[in-house]
């Protein structure tokens, strides 16, 4: 099983939404495993805008199974309201 993982070399805006949103097409899971809703990234797929923040970006792609890992830091509220958006 091929793995790949994306770490930041600092905390903020570095990319590593748009590295891992481009990765992801090729895994079947895609796992987010620390930070908290007030990260986060925007994702667009042909004319659709999408702002994650506690979904990691590989539910987007036809076979992606999303992880939330143990390291994230879940508000239950900020979680239903982007399920729903």
């Amino acid at each position: 099983m091929k793995s790949v993982v994306v770490v930041g070399a600092q905390w903020g805006d570095e990319g590593k939404g748009k590295v891992v949103d481009y990765l992801s097409g090729s895994f079947d899971y895609i796992a987010r495993v620390a930070g908290g809703h007030n990260a986060g990234h925007t994702v667009i797929i042909g004319k659709d805008r999408y702002v994650l923040q506690l979904i990691p970006c590989g539910i987007l792609r036809p076979k992606g199974h999303a992880v939330i890992g143990t390291g994230v830091v879940v508000d239950p509220g900020a979680l239903v309201a982007e399920i729903e958006t």
